[in-house]
């Protein structure tokens, strides 16, 4: 049976621990919120109880929601079952069904997976009715076919992720053990049980949970959601003066753009790695190409690099950036953009083909349609001695989802969208826990240590080396730089293959350690970095990690002490400096024979700037325009299995004195019921506390004689 009691008559803390099997690993799904509705899961305040029930093919759906007698029932699913077919059975028929735990299998699926929809930021982008409706809503393209939606539907019961290990173990031995029925008999109490805790504060949409942050009078207000948000990280070959806002005379910029964040069904399971990582990490490998030659035989125009958070949800980083170049709130504006090249997923490429999207709409336009065709120029000289092709699609189509797109809602700017695709994306994991290292083919020999794996150079480092190459050889073109420095402009496959395994299998190694400042080291962990962009409050692990890294790639080393870097200055008199660069103290890496690091300073012109959508700024959370994604609080997440000895105790605990009052309230005999257990319960536990020798010393059960 199920109880939570506190009396100060008896204390015995093992009593617990053997009432409750907690689980360690569980991931929950949460909710999200925008304009017009909520998606995402959540639990009663005091947690969902179930009958643990082992579905075990879709046809055995019908027992949990109509036959079986035991109901509500907490559902185990074998990733294979979590589709959307079963989930919205499971949902229709909510009333028999508690929760719902997903067994994270440890390889990937065969077949393809994703529970985003099938047409990403289909609102958001260029292609609306005002711009061209026969390209609205992926009318022409299709781009993500296996999209089911799941992660966008709602869901009045929790769903949990668990990892299949040892607790998934005992969970099924469980089931087994006292759940599953043997030649159609029902199974007998007591009954195997499940609780899962993920109560979400907030409710409706997010002008409702806005409201409600602000109207609260407490001195402590208790906050119902909060932006998703963070910051977009970005970086000039040549410096920009940052303090001066706006436009600058004379000044034109070339943006290399990539987006950072993803997303899954659970929360902060996010791997992204085509979707996300093989073009930001290809973009961080075209920069540091650049940095010699765009210093010793600088291109007149200046490239702009940019990586994106919130992309994900309606474009929340590329949305802001172009908010405030029309606000004179960034450091160039839009009349100082000359065109716009954005990698998007590269990390698939059949054939060693990559593909160049561009927008039909604007290059009617004669001047612009000049632009994108120099650009693509660009971009096949730079393919040339490569093992790379680079191709148009070949029919008329609109833009892929991209940041670029933001762009051009603003206006008519000439660019390019490079992708592995053709036409409909060739990620078949796309937005899902399935899009990580092993679906790229990151692999190692057997027996390497981690530090051997991270320097070995695999196939996909190789393939993604060869288009950043391309990407640097074609910005350095576009920029206005000279043909024949293209030789010297090379991609190098190590800082690839390192950049991968830092952000696909860990980033707690030897290479990321040396380029972060000392109080970051805390932030790298031995797992896969979390791409889901979080709220804005904080600033992800991801968008540090970028930041030093494109620091590190494009900057050069300041030779002047860690007080006056962290400072952000070259020496106590100089004040002008900071406006133009940023300094960051690396802790560097210790010399042979040494466990002392030795730090030094990174002089270079990244920024960062706000990934918060215009929408909260302005206070508009009906916007049709702009992001309007909010994440629920929670104060707690977690879950836990036990034994239920009937029925009754299943359905009438958890026993906390509200929930006693109301049962008084309204039932006498099932109060008098209650006070029995209770003192049954207590006399289990002075018997038990008193065997153990646990009871505390001064303390009597006389009572109960």
């Amino acid at each position: 049976s199920t109880f939570y009691f506190s009396f100060a008559g008896v204390g015995c803390n093992s009593v617990e621990k053997k009432i409750y099997v907690h689980l360690n690993y569980t991931v929950p799904c949460v909710r999200l919120l925008n304009a017009t509705h909520q998606i995402g899961c959540q639990s009663h305040l005091s947690g969902n109880v179930g009958v643990l029930h082992v579905l075990e093919s879709e046809e055995n759906v019908d027992w949990v929601l109509r036959s079986g007698p035991n109901p509500p029932y907490l559902v185990i699913l074998e990733s294979p079952l979590f589709t959307r077919s079963i989930m919205m059975k499971l949902k229709n028929g909510s009333s028999r069904v508690a929760g719902v735990a997903v067994v994270a299998p440890s390889a990937n699926p065969l077949e393809g997976v994703s529970p985003h929809t099938t047409c990403p930021n289909e609102n958001t982008g260029v292609y609306t009715e005002n711009y061209d409706p026969s390209l609205a809503h992926c009318n022409v393209t299709v781009w993500n076919p296996l999209g089911s939606g799941l992660s966008y539907e709602q869901f009045d019961f929790p769903i949990f992720s668990l990892k299949d290990d040892n607790d998934t173990q005992v969970i099924r031995q469980c089931y087994m053990d006292h759940n599953r029925a043997v030649n159609g008999s029902t199974p007998q109490y007591p009954l195997c049980a499940m609780q899962l805790y993920s109560h979400m504060s907030a409710v409706t949409d997010t002008a409702t949970c806005m409201r409600r942050n602000d109207i609260n009078f407490s001195i402590s207000p208790e906050m119902v959601c909060d932006p998703l948000g963070d910051y977009n990280v970005w970086a000039s070959t040549r410096p920009i003066n940052n303090t001066a806002k706006g436009h600058k005379m004379w000044e034109s910029v070339v943006i290399a753009a990539a987006r950072l964040d993803s997303r899954s069904f659970f929360f902060e399971v996010a791997p992204g790695a085509e979707s996300g990582v093989s073009g930001f990490v290809t973009l961080l490998a075209a920069a540091h190409a650049l940095r010699n030659a765009t210093q010793e035989a600088p291109p007149n125009r200046t490239i702009l690099y940019t990586f994106f958070q919130g992309e994900t949800f309606d474009y929340i980083g590329s949305s802001r950036m172009v908010y405030d170049m029309q606000n004179n709130n960034f450091a160039v504006d839009l009349d100082n953009v000359h065109s716009v090249l954005e990698i998007g997923q590269v990390g698939l490429r059949a054939d060693s083909r990559l593909w160049l999207h561009s927008d039909p709409v604007s290059r009617k336009n004669d001047s612009v349609n000049a632009e994108v065709r120099k650009l693509i120029e660009s971009l096949q000289t730079a393919a040339k001695g490569l093992n790379v092709s680079v191709n148009e699609p070949g029919f008329s189509q609109p833009l892929p989802p991209s940041s670029f797109q933001r762009f051009l809602r603003a206006r008519p700017i000439p660019g390019v969208v490079i992708e592995d695709h053709q036409s409909a994306f060739t990620n078949r994991f796309y937005e899902s826990m399935y899009d990580n290292a092993e679906y790229l083919n990151i692999s190692y020999p057997p027996n390497l240590t981690p530090e051997e794996q991270l320097v070995f150079v695999t196939d996909t480092a190789k393939a993604l080396t060869e288009v950043a190459t391309v990407v640097a050889r074609a910005l350095y073109i576009q920029a206005g730089g000279a043909e024949s420095q293209l030789e010297g402009i090379n991609a190098d496959p190590q800082i690839v293959t390192r950049m991968l395994y830092g952000f696909l299998i860990r980033s707690n190694n030897s290479w990321f350690q040396q380029r972060i400042p000392p109080d970051f080291m805390s932030h790298l962990t031995d797992r896969p970095t979390n791409f889901y962009v979080g709220v804005a409050q904080q600033r992800s692990e991801l968008t540090h990690l970028v930041q030093y890294l494109l620091a590190n790639l494009t900057g050069s080393t300041a030779n002047i002490s860690q007080d006056n870097c962290q400072n952000q200055r070259e020496d106590e008199k100089d004040k002008e400096s900071k406006h133009m660069y940023s300094y960051v103290w690396v802790q560097g890496a210790a010399p042979p024979n040494s466990t002392k690091r030795e730090g030094f300073c990174v002089r270079s012109t990244v920024r960062l700037s706000k990934a918060l959508s215009p929408a909260f700024d302005l206070r508009d959370y009906t916007s049709k325009n702009y992001s309007t994604w909010t994440e629920s609080r929670w104060k707690s997440i977690k879950g836990r299995i036990f034994l239920v000895a009937s029925h009754d105790l299943e359905v009438n605990f958890p026993f906390t004195p509200q929930r006693q009052h109301m049962e008084c309230r309204f039932n006498l005999h099932l109060c008098f019921m209650n006070f029995l257990r209770f003192l049954l319960t207590m006399n289990w536990l002075c018997t038990h506390c008193r065997k153990s020798g646990k009871l505390d010393a001064g303390i009597h059960c006389s009572f109960l004689e």
